[in-house]
């Protein structure tokens, strides 16, 4: 157990044996034998391994160990192997913890997923996409109005999202993976909003979408529909954009990329996908998006990040029902006690009642 985090938490640093071995003052031998369990470190090395790999000391030690079941991840050819491990193991991490807090409570307030009712049967054409889009809304209570928060969402149905900060490439496209029953959906947290939001519902696609597409439908295809129609239901397309167009002005498209969550090219594929436009309108907007460098990087405002805030709530929650001590709070946030404590307070200090 302490060799297996050692070595997970040493990937996610990005450090070698011998590198680990400098900062702890011990031989890469050592530091092999930690790693194959054959030996323990004293407390002194313990504390030093710790500081050079960013971890509290009771990571080694913790009693939950999760395993990503069926995980796939959406990334570039060109996203290397090490970062790859960096972000495998924050998500263990992140995962972990959330699961030592789930088992720290009596009834833990979080439903399990349950699979939308959608239409039984087959897809065989991508339309039929929308019509299931339309269940998962209905049966969500989001209506037809814009999805203000997408991971409380995902969250309040028993999606466990989780947000990574380690890629720093661009080159990491999110991921999909399930703990047991639970599905995991991870995103970073360096995207712009927009990006995370589709890309939440582009995996909540292949966790709805799996084993219904007919063999000559493309999934991956399929899925970027059903988070178009999710983000930009056909409804509101038709009403902001009306059912036949020759063209769109780009002010349009950013005005419903900033209410409905989705970039602005996202709103011509919707566009074009209900036949709002000709697919040579939208070959054209392409086109001038590229010459405009709009494809890197849209004009104008970003859509906000979004991040979860289910954990830290359910933290000080357990912290006021008394399931959790304050340490316990601090160590599952993965901050020192001084630290949570003052997070506690507000930022308020003790002292301040003494001036």
């Amino acid at each position: 157990m302490f060799g297996e985090r050692l070595l997970r938490a040493r990937s996610a640093a990005g450090l070698s044996m011998k590198q680990l071995a400098e900062k702890a003052g011990v031989s890469a031998n050592m530091i092999k034998k930690y790693e194959h369990n054959e030996s323990m470190p004293g407390s002194a090395v313990l504390v030093k391994m710790s500081r050079a790999l960013g971890v509290r000391n009771e990571y080694f030690f913790r009693p939950t160990t999760v395993a990503l079941k069926n995980i796939e991840y959406r990334k570039r050819q060109t996203l290397s192997a090490k970062m790859l491990a960096q972000i495998h193991a924050d998500v263990i991490d992140q995962a972990e913890r959330w699961l030592e807090l789930a088992n720290l409570w009596p009834n833990f307030p979080v439903p399990i997923f349950a699979q939308p009712q959608v239409p039984a049967g087959q897809v065989e054409n991508y339309e039929q996409i929308e019509t299931i889009t339309e269940h998962v809304r209905l049966q969500w209570g989001l209506g037809q109005q814009p999805i203000t928060h997408l991971i409380d969402v995902l969250e309040s149905h028993g999606i466990l999202v989780i947000v990574t900060d380690v890629d720093h490439s661009d080159k990491f496209d999110g991921c999909q993976a399930m703990i047991d029953a639970i599905p995991v959906i991870v995103i970073s947290a360096k995207w712009p909003g927009d990006r995370q939001r589709f890309t939440l519902a582009h995996e909540l696609g292949h966790l709805i979408l799996q084993g219904r597409l007919a063999s000559h439908l493309d999934e991956e295809r399929a899925c970027h529909r059903f988070a178009g129609a999710l983000l930009f239901p056909a409804s509101a397309v038709f009403q902001h954009f009306g059912h036949r167009r020759a063209r769109l002005e780009v002010q349009e498209l950013y005005l419903q990329k900033m209410d409905y969550g989705l970039s602005m090219l996202a709103c011509v594929y919707r566009a074009a996908d209900l036949s709002v436009i000709t697919e040579g309108k939208r070959k054209g907007l392409f086109m001038m998006f590229s010459a405009r460098k709009w494809r890197k990087q849209e004009p104008g405002e970003q859509v906000a990040r979004e991040s979860t805030t289910l954990f830290p709530q359910l933290i000080f929650r357990a912290l006021g029902e008394g399931i959790i001590s304050e340490g316990k709070a601090a160590e599952l946030m993965g901050v020192s006690l001084v630290t949570f404590h003052r997070e506690r307070q507000l930022g308020w200090s003790d002292d301040h009642s003494h001036q």
